[in-house]
Protein backbone atom coordinates (compact mmCIF):
# COMPACT_ATOMS: atom_id res chain seq x y z
CA UNK A 1 0.00 0.00 0.00
CA UNK A 2 1.54 3.36 -0.99
CA UNK A 3 2.29 5.72 1.89
CA UNK A 4 -0.16 8.53 2.51
CA UNK A 5 1.09 11.88 1.22
CA UNK A 6 0.63 14.70 3.73
CA UNK A 7 -2.03 17.33 3.13
CA UNK A 8 -0.69 20.88 3.21
CA UNK A 9 -2.69 23.26 5.39
CA UNK A 10 -1.66 26.82 4.57
CA UNK A 11 -4.34 28.79 6.42
CA UNK A 12 -6.56 28.50 9.47
CA UNK A 13 -9.48 28.05 7.06
CA UNK A 14 -7.70 25.02 5.57
CA UNK A 15 -7.51 23.50 9.05
CA UNK A 16 -11.24 23.99 9.57
CA UNK A 17 -12.06 22.44 6.20
CA UNK A 18 -9.72 19.50 6.85
CA UNK A 19 -11.59 18.76 10.07
CA UNK A 20 -15.05 19.38 8.57
CA UNK A 21 -16.03 22.20 10.90
CA UNK A 22 -17.49 25.68 10.34
CA UNK A 23 -15.22 28.43 8.96
CA UNK A 24 -13.11 30.33 11.53
CA UNK A 25 -14.42 33.55 13.06
CA UNK A 26 -10.97 35.14 12.68
CA UNK A 27 -8.71 34.44 9.67
CA UNK A 28 -5.46 34.28 11.68
CA UNK A 29 -6.40 32.73 15.03
CA UNK A 30 -8.96 30.14 16.06
CA UNK A 31 -9.85 28.03 19.09
CA UNK A 32 -11.38 24.75 17.90
CA UNK A 33 -13.53 22.50 20.09
CA UNK A 34 -11.79 19.13 19.77
CA UNK A 35 -15.05 17.21 20.21
CA UNK A 36 -16.42 18.84 17.04
CA UNK A 37 -13.67 17.86 14.61
CA UNK A 38 -14.53 15.20 12.05
CA UNK A 39 -11.68 14.68 9.56
CA UNK A 40 -11.95 12.27 6.62
CA UNK A 41 -9.09 9.77 7.02
CA UNK A 42 -7.38 8.01 4.13
CA UNK A 43 -6.45 4.37 4.78
CA UNK A 44 -7.33 4.92 8.46
CA UNK A 45 -4.62 7.57 8.73
CA UNK A 46 -4.28 11.34 8.87
CA UNK A 47 -1.12 13.13 7.80
CA UNK A 48 -0.65 16.84 7.28
CA UNK A 49 1.88 19.67 7.26
CA UNK A 50 0.60 23.01 8.56
CA UNK A 51 1.99 26.49 8.03
CA UNK A 52 0.89 27.87 11.39
CA UNK A 53 1.38 27.22 15.09
CA UNK A 54 -1.03 25.00 17.00
CA UNK A 55 -1.38 24.32 20.71
CA UNK A 56 -3.67 21.48 21.74
CA UNK A 57 -5.04 20.23 25.02
CA UNK A 58 -6.94 16.95 24.80
CA UNK A 59 -8.49 14.07 26.66
CA UNK A 60 -9.37 10.64 25.23
CA UNK A 61 -7.22 11.40 22.19
CA UNK A 62 -8.37 9.84 18.93
CA UNK A 63 -5.76 7.86 17.04
CA UNK A 64 -2.58 6.00 17.89
CA UNK A 65 0.10 8.39 19.02
CA UNK A 66 3.49 7.23 20.22
CA UNK A 67 4.47 8.82 23.50
CA UNK A 68 7.44 6.56 24.21
CA UNK A 69 7.57 3.64 26.62
CA UNK A 70 7.73 5.55 29.89
CA UNK A 71 5.03 5.99 32.53
CA UNK A 72 3.55 9.47 32.90
CA UNK A 73 2.71 11.57 35.88
CA UNK A 74 -0.76 12.86 35.06
CA UNK A 75 -3.49 11.63 32.72
CA UNK A 76 -6.00 14.44 33.16
CA UNK A 77 -4.86 16.48 30.17
CA UNK A 78 -2.45 16.03 27.32
CA UNK A 79 -0.86 19.12 25.75
CA UNK A 80 0.99 19.21 22.43
CA UNK A 81 2.66 21.97 20.43
CA UNK A 82 3.45 22.27 16.73
CA UNK A 83 5.36 24.85 14.70
CA UNK A 84 4.92 25.70 11.02
CA UNK A 85 6.20 23.04 8.60
CA UNK A 86 6.08 20.21 11.14
CA UNK A 87 4.67 16.92 9.92
CA UNK A 88 1.76 15.59 11.99
CA UNK A 89 0.50 12.04 11.53
CA UNK A 90 -2.13 9.96 13.29
CA UNK A 91 -2.94 6.29 12.72
CA UNK A 92 -6.58 5.63 13.61
CA UNK A 93 -7.59 2.45 15.42
CA UNK A 94 -10.78 0.41 15.73
CA UNK A 95 -11.53 1.89 19.16
CA UNK A 96 -11.64 5.43 17.79
CA UNK A 97 -15.21 5.02 16.53
CA UNK A 98 -16.47 4.77 20.13
CA UNK A 99 -14.10 7.27 21.75
CA UNK A 100 -15.32 10.58 23.11
CA UNK A 101 -12.41 13.04 22.76
CA UNK A 102 -12.58 16.50 24.27
CA UNK A 103 -10.34 19.53 24.50
CA UNK A 104 -9.18 22.44 22.36
CA UNK A 105 -6.88 23.23 19.45
CA UNK A 106 -5.57 26.80 19.31
CA UNK A 107 -4.26 27.66 15.84
CA UNK A 108 -2.21 30.83 15.32
CA UNK A 109 -0.97 31.94 11.91
CA UNK A 110 2.50 33.60 11.96
CA UNK A 111 0.96 36.67 10.31
CA UNK A 112 -0.97 37.33 13.52
CA UNK A 113 2.35 37.81 15.36
CA UNK A 114 3.82 40.36 12.91
CA UNK A 115 4.76 43.63 14.58
CA UNK A 116 4.61 42.18 18.10
CA UNK A 117 7.26 41.10 20.59
CA UNK A 118 6.14 37.48 20.23
CA UNK A 119 7.12 37.43 16.54
CA UNK A 120 10.74 36.93 17.56
CA UNK A 121 10.51 35.72 21.16
CA UNK A 122 8.36 32.72 20.20
CA UNK A 123 11.51 31.07 18.85
CA UNK A 124 12.92 30.74 22.38
CA UNK A 125 10.23 28.22 23.35
CA UNK A 126 11.97 25.00 22.33
CA UNK A 127 8.93 22.85 23.19
CA UNK A 128 7.24 24.16 20.04
CA UNK A 129 9.59 21.82 18.17
CA UNK A 130 9.03 18.76 20.33
CA UNK A 131 7.35 15.73 18.79
CA UNK A 132 3.96 14.33 19.81
CA UNK A 133 5.62 11.60 21.88
CA UNK A 134 7.14 14.36 24.03
CA UNK A 135 3.77 15.78 25.01
CA UNK A 136 3.13 17.71 28.21
CA UNK A 137 0.99 15.81 30.74
CA UNK A 138 -0.99 18.18 32.94
CA UNK A 139 -2.37 17.90 36.43
CA UNK A 140 -6.00 18.92 36.92
CA UNK A 141 -4.92 22.26 38.39
CA UNK A 142 -2.55 22.94 35.48
CA UNK A 143 -5.24 22.02 32.97
CA UNK A 144 -7.62 24.53 34.57
CA UNK A 145 -5.01 27.30 34.21
CA UNK A 146 -4.48 26.55 30.49
CA UNK A 147 -8.20 26.28 29.76
CA UNK A 148 -8.87 29.68 31.33
CA UNK A 149 -6.23 31.33 29.15
CA UNK A 150 -7.63 29.66 26.01
CA UNK A 151 -11.11 30.89 26.85
CA UNK A 152 -9.77 34.42 27.38
CA UNK A 153 -8.18 34.33 23.92
CA UNK A 154 -11.40 33.14 22.31
CA UNK A 155 -13.49 35.75 24.11
CA UNK A 156 -11.18 38.50 22.89
CA UNK A 157 -11.14 37.58 19.19
CA UNK A 158 -14.90 37.00 19.23
CA UNK A 159 -15.46 40.52 20.57
CA UNK A 160 -15.50 43.66 18.46
CA UNK A 161 -11.97 44.05 17.11
CA UNK A 162 -10.28 47.32 18.07
CA UNK A 163 -6.75 48.72 18.39
CA UNK A 164 -6.17 46.81 21.65
CA UNK A 165 -7.38 43.37 20.54
CA UNK A 166 -4.16 42.02 19.06
CA UNK A 167 -1.96 43.05 21.99
CA UNK A 168 -4.40 41.62 24.55
CA UNK A 169 -4.36 38.27 22.71
CA UNK A 170 -0.55 38.38 22.39
CA UNK A 171 -0.31 38.95 26.15
CA UNK A 172 -2.50 35.90 26.75
CA UNK A 173 -0.40 33.82 24.33
CA UNK A 174 2.80 34.84 26.12
CA UNK A 175 1.20 33.89 29.43
CA UNK A 176 0.16 30.51 28.05
CA UNK A 177 3.67 29.80 26.72
CA UNK A 178 5.24 30.83 30.02
CA UNK A 179 2.97 28.45 31.93
CA UNK A 180 3.76 25.68 29.44
CA UNK A 181 7.47 26.24 30.01
CA UNK A 182 6.92 26.04 33.78
CA UNK A 183 4.88 22.86 33.49
CA UNK A 184 7.52 21.22 31.28
CA UNK A 185 10.13 21.97 33.94
CA UNK A 186 7.82 20.31 36.48
CA UNK A 187 7.52 17.30 34.18
CA UNK A 188 11.30 17.02 33.85
CA UNK A 189 11.57 17.00 37.66
CA UNK A 190 8.70 14.61 38.40
CA UNK A 191 10.04 12.17 35.81
CA UNK A 192 13.58 12.38 37.16
CA UNK A 193 14.05 8.61 37.37
CA UNK A 194 13.14 8.00 33.74
CA UNK A 195 15.19 11.03 32.69
CA UNK A 196 18.22 9.62 34.47
CA UNK A 197 17.72 6.47 32.41
CA UNK A 198 17.88 8.60 29.25
CA UNK A 199 21.07 10.24 30.54
CA UNK A 200 22.57 6.79 31.16
CA UNK A 201 21.60 5.72 27.64
CA UNK A 202 23.22 8.85 26.18
CA UNK A 203 26.42 8.18 28.11
CA UNK A 204 26.48 4.60 26.78
CA UNK A 205 25.84 5.78 23.21
CA UNK A 206 28.77 8.17 23.41
CA UNK A 207 30.99 5.55 25.03
CA UNK A 208 30.20 3.07 22.27
CA UNK A 209 30.64 5.72 19.58
CA UNK A 210 34.21 6.52 20.59
CA UNK A 211 35.18 3.00 21.66
CA UNK A 212 34.07 1.40 18.39
CA UNK A 213 35.92 3.92 16.20
CA UNK A 214 32.67 5.29 14.75
CA UNK A 215 34.17 8.76 14.99
CA UNK A 216 36.99 7.85 12.60
CA UNK A 217 34.49 6.80 9.96
CA UNK A 218 31.60 9.19 10.59
CA UNK A 219 33.21 12.21 12.23
CA UNK A 220 32.11 13.88 15.43
CA UNK A 221 28.84 12.63 16.95
CA UNK A 222 26.00 15.08 16.36
CA UNK A 223 23.16 16.16 18.63
CA UNK A 224 20.71 15.08 15.91
CA UNK A 225 22.18 11.58 15.78
CA UNK A 226 22.20 11.10 19.55
CA UNK A 227 18.59 12.31 19.84
CA UNK A 228 17.46 10.05 17.02
CA UNK A 229 19.06 7.03 18.69
CA UNK A 230 17.15 7.88 21.88
CA UNK A 231 13.87 8.34 19.96
CA UNK A 232 13.66 12.00 21.00
CA UNK A 233 13.82 15.34 19.23
CA UNK A 234 17.06 17.30 19.67
CA UNK A 235 15.26 20.16 21.42
CA UNK A 236 13.52 17.91 23.93
CA UNK A 237 16.72 16.01 24.72
CA UNK A 238 18.68 19.22 25.31
CA UNK A 239 15.89 20.74 27.45
CA UNK A 240 15.65 17.59 29.55
CA UNK A 241 19.43 17.34 30.04
CA UNK A 242 19.67 21.05 30.85
CA UNK A 243 17.06 20.64 33.57
CA UNK A 244 18.73 17.50 34.93
CA UNK A 245 22.43 18.36 34.70
CA UNK A 246 22.74 22.00 33.65
CA UNK A 247 24.33 20.92 30.35
CA UNK A 248 22.91 20.68 26.84
CA UNK A 249 23.39 17.64 24.61
CA UNK A 250 26.24 19.38 22.77
CA UNK A 251 27.97 20.07 26.08
CA UNK A 252 27.60 16.40 27.07
CA UNK A 253 29.17 15.36 23.77
CA UNK A 254 32.07 17.76 24.32
CA UNK A 255 32.52 16.52 27.89
CA UNK A 256 32.78 12.91 26.75
CA UNK A 257 35.14 13.91 23.95
CA UNK A 258 37.46 15.76 26.36
CA UNK A 259 37.43 12.80 28.75
CA UNK A 260 38.55 10.48 25.94
CA UNK A 261 41.19 12.96 24.80
CA UNK A 262 42.63 13.28 28.32
CA UNK A 263 43.00 9.51 28.62
CA UNK A 264 44.82 9.25 25.31
CA UNK A 265 47.05 12.25 26.00
CA UNK A 266 48.08 10.87 29.39
CA UNK A 267 48.43 7.14 28.57
CA UNK A 268 49.56 6.90 24.92
CA UNK A 269 52.26 8.26 22.64
CA UNK A 270 49.77 9.21 19.91
CA UNK A 271 50.35 12.63 18.42
CA UNK A 272 47.80 15.38 18.94
CA UNK A 273 46.84 15.03 15.27
CA UNK A 274 46.29 11.28 15.59
CA UNK A 275 44.11 11.78 18.67
CA UNK A 276 42.14 14.50 16.91
CA UNK A 277 41.45 12.34 13.84
CA UNK A 278 40.55 9.37 16.05
CA UNK A 279 37.94 11.45 17.84
CA UNK A 280 36.33 12.57 14.58
CA UNK A 281 37.92 15.97 13.96
CA UNK A 282 38.81 16.89 10.40
CA UNK A 283 41.45 19.36 11.54
CA UNK A 284 43.73 19.03 14.62
CA UNK A 285 43.50 22.79 15.12
CA UNK A 286 39.76 22.49 15.81
CA UNK A 287 40.43 19.81 18.41
CA UNK A 288 43.15 21.89 20.10
CA UNK A 289 40.88 24.95 20.20
CA UNK A 290 38.01 23.01 21.81
CA UNK A 291 40.35 21.27 24.26
CA UNK A 292 41.81 24.57 25.45
CA UNK A 293 38.37 26.18 25.76
CA UNK A 294 37.29 23.34 28.07
CA UNK A 295 40.49 22.78 30.08
CA UNK A 296 42.39 26.10 29.80
CA UNK A 297 45.36 24.08 28.55
CA UNK A 298 46.50 23.05 25.09
CA UNK A 299 46.71 19.29 24.49
CA UNK A 300 50.52 19.54 24.64
CA UNK A 301 50.40 21.44 27.93
CA UNK A 302 48.03 18.87 29.39
CA UNK A 303 50.30 16.01 28.28
CA UNK A 304 53.37 17.72 29.67
CA UNK A 305 51.74 18.02 33.08
CA UNK A 306 51.75 14.19 33.31
CA UNK A 307 55.45 13.81 32.47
Amino acid sequence: MPSLSPTRLKTISDLHRYNNIAPPEHPLISLIDYSQINPAPENNALKWVQQFYSISIKRDVVGKYRYGQQSYDFDEGLMTFFSPEQLVSVQLTEDDATSNPSGWILAIHPDFLFGTSLATSIKKYSFLKYSVREALFLSEKEETVINEILQNIQTEYQSNIDQFSQQIIINQLELLLSYAERFYQRQFLTRKVSNHQILDQLEQLLEDYFSQDDAIVNGLPSVQEMAQNLNLTPDYLSSMLKSLTGQTTQQHIHQKLIEKAKVQLSTTNLSVGEIAYGLGFEHPQSFSKLFKSKTRQTPIEFRTSFN
